[in-house]
């Protein structure tokens, strides 16, 4: 009896067939099939689950981690690669400890309404107050407050003069090439 007892609880878990008594008809002579059902049977563990510690506990449950923060939250939020905007202001801003210079800053009102601090890249421009410029996403890394670039080349806002490496950045079409003869 204790060997039926042992193997019963440490043979692996199978899957028993289990007949239902089937219900008694009274009007027809012929029987219906038993219903089969799937009985299974949970594994037997001699090691218990795994619990959480008193410290847990009293710690409490885990917090789950902070959504990150969009770079461009004015783009973000209208779900827009770039926005249209009138230029309120255009200033110089002095950049943050290790690097020193004066980069172009222009204040921005969006057709969305809001205003953003955004970068003017490349050297010179030709904006002011009232011009209209296209805004895209992007900070500038020594400028604080400033997540937002000024596309050249684009509205009022014109490419950058005598451009020769990375011109699509800057608006800059191809230079010709002079003919001779």
């Amino acid at each position: 009896m204790v060997g039926t007892i042992l193997r019963h609880l440490f043979s692996p878990p199978t899957r028993r067939l289990a007949t239902l008594p089937s219900a008694k008809t009274t009007t027809t002579t012929t029987t219906t099939a038993t219903p089969r059902v799937l009985l299974s049977r949970r594994p037997f563990s001699t090691t218990a689950p795994l619990s959480a510690t008193l410290n847990q506990v009293l710690r409490g449950c885990r917090k789950g981690k902070r959504a990150r923060h969009a770079t461009s939250p004015a783009l973000a939020s209208a779900n827009a690669p770039a926005m249209k905007g009138v230029c309120l202001r255009v200033g110089v801003v002095r950049p943050k400890k290790p690097n020193s210079g004066e980069r172009k800053i222009a204040r921005v009102k969006l057709s969305s309404g809001t205003h953003i601090s955004a970068y003017i890249p490349g050297e010179g421009h030709n904006i002011q107050q009232h011009s209209v410029v296209l805004v895209r996403g992007g900070r500038s890394q020594d400028c604080p407050g400033v997540r937002y670039h000024l596309v050249r080349g684009a509205l009022d806002l014109g490419g950058v003069a005598n451009r020769a490496t990375s011109r699509s950045k800057y608006g800059t079409k191809k230079p010709k090439k002079a003919t001779v003869g």
